[in-house]
């Protein structure tokens, strides 16, 4: 007998067969929930159901920006060995070893040598990247510290220098790249730590059929820039953004756009369903 139905029928004060039937009944308890109450619509629950499974006991960080017990931490500062790049050069069309450069607590884009792509992949998920521009201007518009954020590696939440640099608007800092622009613009000075908390719902697939499209809600630097925002299809210049089948999880990626933007502090969790049985 599962734990769920015991609780039902303990509730309920329904006597429970085997060594627990020699016991008295349990008297209802309403710390633990009810029978009497209605079905919630659509559901197998009743209303504060004391058999319905209850959530994962998680750790949240003791420090702001750090990542839950459950994270997949994929920079803490050290070194980029849960990473690989997509080469060039002679190396294009290969996975090679990340070569971007590693400081005292973040690391750097080593421009025109491929983009960064996570080893681990991911679907549903929650993403915590920091990210900064630098200090020194030597271009403006797309050429100012211009990167990218790329859930599983083709949805691009644009990373650029916005401070004082006119642009398009749907590929300022933020932007669902070539499609929404952020609903405000937070942005921080060149060389300033950027934040980006991102929740990511994947597409759904049948076959090669688009069953429901991505949805992306992203907080920049605290602020609420996309509120649950459908996402058109993959990144692409100067035209109409599509969808294409893929895996039900891909790597993250972090775009090599030829300027030394900054990271550090990034983790991933997987986001799952309501009502999931319980350890």
């Amino acid at each position: 007998m599962t734990r769920q139905t015991f609780l039902k029928l303990a509730v309920a004060g329904i006597p429970v067969a085997g060594a627990r039937a020699q016991q008295a009944a349990p008297k209802p308890n309403p710390d633990l929930g009810f029978t009497d109450t209605p079905m919630l619509p659509d559901l197998p629950w009743h209303v504060h159901d004391p058999a319905r499974p209850h959530p994962q006991q998680i750790r949240p960080s003791g420090t702001p920006g750090g990542p839950p017990s459950d994270a997949v931490v994929l920079f803490d500062g050290g070194d980029l060995s849960r990473w690989n790049q997509r080469g060039r050069g002679a190396d294009a069309g290969k996975f090679v070893d990340a070569r971007w450069k590693v400081g005292d607590g973040w690391f750097e884009v080593a421009p025109n040598t491929g983009d960064l792509l996570s080893r681990e992949k991911f679907g549903d998920c929650q993403i915590h990247v920091e990210w900064s521009s630098p200090t020194e201007i030597h271009a403006n518009s797309q050429g100012r510290g211009n990167s990218g954020v790329l859930i599983m590696s083709r949805y691009e939440m644009q990373v650029l220098d916005a401070w004082d640099n006119p642009t398009y608007a749907d590929g300022e800092a933020s932007a669902i790249y070539g499609q929404w622009p952020p609903l405000v613009m937070p942005a921080r000075r060149p060389g300033e730590w950027n934040t980006y908390d991102i929740a990511f719902e994947a597409p759904r697939f049948d076959g090669e059929k688009l069953v429901r499209p991505a949805f992306v809600t992203l907080f920049y630097n605290g602020v609420i820039v996309h509120n649950r925002k459908e996402i058109l299809g993959a990144m692409v210049y100067r035209k109409v953004a599509t969808y294409t089948a893929h895996g039900a999880e891909e790597p993250l990626m972090l775009q090599d756009h030829h300027n030394p933007v900054r990271y550090r502090n990034i983790w991933v969790r997987r986001m799952n369903g309501y009502d999931r049985p319980e350890a």
